[in-house]
């Protein structure tokens, strides 16, 4: 009987790998006595267990293609090289590119069939997720450069959404959008349709950059520094001409901050870019007064770490060159074994920043500028309140419109009316938020009255209370296979219950995500909560793990854990509690945040009247 690690070419996968492994050496052998190295056909029988030929070394070898994709190949057979196993997801796009199987998408949808295996995984990466089991159907993610959609964009995305989804659209945090509800037969119709509409999914999913962030308001708030659209647009093109920036050893988040009123959360992400300004006293011949983007890596909440200051400060035209090279580095050295390790910090982590900086030197071939930090300065922090409600631009007369998403989510019939608004009283532009809601921009004082009484007559609104306007989540076991609760119903339950009992004066962020990754980075919420079974009786029912005291920008904190498990049928009366606490016990004006940092656990677990059950042994 065959040992299970047996395959039916007789191999284990224990000695494939030394095959694989062996691999890099024979490689680097032969190209130092200036001999060829291994065909392609070879290295396929390497990976498959069939006769192979045999370098110098004495091993099988994989040969490095030319082309875009030869340096990930090369990063795989290092690891190969010392006897490591690539990750199953590395190992699919070694065995396919997921961008050379448009044919067989198109034969798979002709025949109504959803991809298999890891061809679930490659999907992703032309921005169709199977999510099943939860929903029998494609979820299109999108990329949204900047947030930043034409009114006639925003209808098309709608049309597509009723004709080929379940008829609605969800903003994400990243400040762009998901059509659900997708059936096998539509998934590459959708493809076309967006690239028509002039919206690129290609590697808005998979091991990828994701959707470039940008200030929501860049071109017309008061406060920024600088306008941040441009360059995200300029960033999002580079990325997607570049096929070696495909396929990272994980996903990849950038994000630009220019200072303005609405927080772009640039510090949770793998680069942020936060603008700053240099004054004339401290301007110098070589570094002339301005403003300045300030360089930070590794930001990524759900692993608890916000990105950390590299002391370099970079010219707007630089950017884009420096993440070039930060990715490439990135690509030739981030773990392709262990994807709970595969994400930039773990390379910062491992190599610290100054060598993880020398190699960018390296990469981009020149030097990089240090300034201290006390040479510039810092923008003013971001108004909480500022993507919800009417705010007045730096363009004398005109307003923008921060419209309330419920969680996220409008119908395409609400979308219309929105595009609608943007025409009528608007500059024919919709701007969306990392905070999973809209802004129509350019509304002139006489038309402001007009304007909200439409975002009111199509259901939404533009004003909300403190829990509302700060209430995020992410798609919840709804449509997605990780997550253990139903975050978008249950945050909208939860909001429902607080508007009926409670009244704050100041905003406060409740953010609920379904799962460990994250995606609505509960732990920079005032009050976050991360989907989870917990034991009823002799049942499993939904809950959450209820962290406090997170914060963002000027505020950075990474919440605590209060509570492992709690039933969210528990969870209105406790949080209800809570907020009552801070309200009779804050010091003066504090967010509940602060509130929370000076409070011990026993007294907030007190506070909140909450006894977890007792569970038999």
């Amino acid at each position: 009987m065959k040992s299970k690690m047996a395959k039916s070419n007789g191999f284990t996968d224990e000695q494939q790998n030394y095959l694989q492994g062996f691999a890099l050496g024979a490689d680097v052998a032969r190209k130092v006595q200036g001999l060829p190295v291994l065909s392609d056909s070879s290295a396929a029988g390497a990976r498959n267990g069939s006769v192979v030929q045999i370098g110098p070394a004495g091993a099988a070898v994989e040969a490095v293609p030319d082309g875009p994709m030869g340096v990930h190949i090369e990063a795989q057979n290092r690891f190969l090289a010392d006897g490591k196993k690539l990750s199953k997801e590395e190992q699919a796009k070694r065995d396919k590119n997921p961008f050379e199987m448009w044919g067989q998408m198109k034969t798979a949808a002709a025949a109504g069939e959803y991809p298999k295996g890891t061809d679930v995984f490659l999907y992703k990466f032309q921005g169709l997720f199977y999510v099943a089991p939860n929903q029998d159907s494609f979820m299109c993610r999108l990329r949204i450069p900047g947030g930043a959609l034409r009114s006639g964009q925003f209808r098309g995305l709608a049309d597509l959404a009723a004709s080929s989804g379940g008829g609605y659209l969800d903003v994400t945090t990243r400040g762009n959008l998901q059509i659900r509800e997708i059936s096998a037969d539509h998934g590459p119709l959708v493809l076309e349709t967006l690239n028509d509409l002039g919206v690129i999914p290609r590697g808005s999913g998979g091991d990828n950059v994701r959707n470039v962030t940008a200030a929501a308001t860049s071109g017309f708030d008061p406060q920024e520094f600088i306008e941040t659209l441009p360059i995200a647009k300029e960033m999002h093109h580079h990325i997607i001409n570049h096929r070696e920036l495909y396929g990272l050893p994980r996903k990849f988040n950038i994000s630009f901050d220019g200072g303005g009123r609405i927080a772009t959360l640039e510090d949770t992400n793998d680069i942020g870019f936060q603008a700053v300004s240099l004054p004339e006293e401290n301007a110098t011949d070589d570094l002339p007064a301005g403003v300045y983007y300030r360089l930070t890596l590794g930001g990524i909440t759900g692993h608890k770490d916000f990105a950390r200051g590299t002391g370099v400060l970079l010219r707007p035209d630089e950017c884009l060159s420096v993440a070039d090279a930060i990715l490439r580095v990135f690509i030739k050295n981030g773990d392709r074994t262990d994807r709970k390790k595969a994400r930039l910090k773990y390379v910062l982590d491992d190599w610290g920043f100054p060598k993880f900086i020398e190699a960018v030197e390296e990469e981009l071939g020149r030097p990089l500028r240090r300034v201290e930090e006390d040479l510039y300065r810092l923008p003013e922090p971001p108004d909480r309140w500022a993507h919800v409600g009417v705010h007045p631009q730096k363009q004398a007369g005109k307003n923008w419109i921060g419209v309330v998403l419920p969680v996220g989510r409008m119908t395409a019939d609400q979308v219309h009316a929105l595009a609608e608004i943007a025409d009528r009283y608007g500059s024919r532009q919709i701007r969306l938020t990392v905070w999973q809601n809209l802004i129509l921009p350019d509304i002139s004082d006489e038309d402001l009255e007009a304007a909200k009484e439409a975002i009111v007559a199509c259901g939404l609104d533009w004003q909300a209370s403190s829990v509302r306007s700060g209430l995020v989540a992410c798609t919840g076991n709804a449509g997605c296979k990780f997550a253990a609760a139903d975050t978008k119903g249950q945050a909208m339950k939860l909001a429902a219950y607080l508007d009926e009992r409670i009244e704050l004066d100041v905003p406060i962020n409740v953010h609920f995500t379904g799962c460990p990754n994250s995606c609505a980075q509960h732990y920079i919420g005032d009050i976050g909560f991360r989907g989870t079974k917990v034991e009823r009786g002799e049942d499993m029912v939904e809950g959450y793990e209820l962290v406090v005291g997170g914060g963002y920008a000027d505020k950075q904190a990474v919440a605590r854990s209060l509570f492992g498990e709690v039933a969210f049928d528990d969870i209105p009366p406790l949080v209800h509690n809570l907020l009552q606490h801070y309200v009779s016990e804050r010091n003066g004006a504090e967010s509940f945040a602060e509130f929370a940092s000076r409070r011990s656990d026993d007294d907030l677990k007190a506070a909140s009247g909450y006894t977890p059950p007792v569970t038999a042994a």
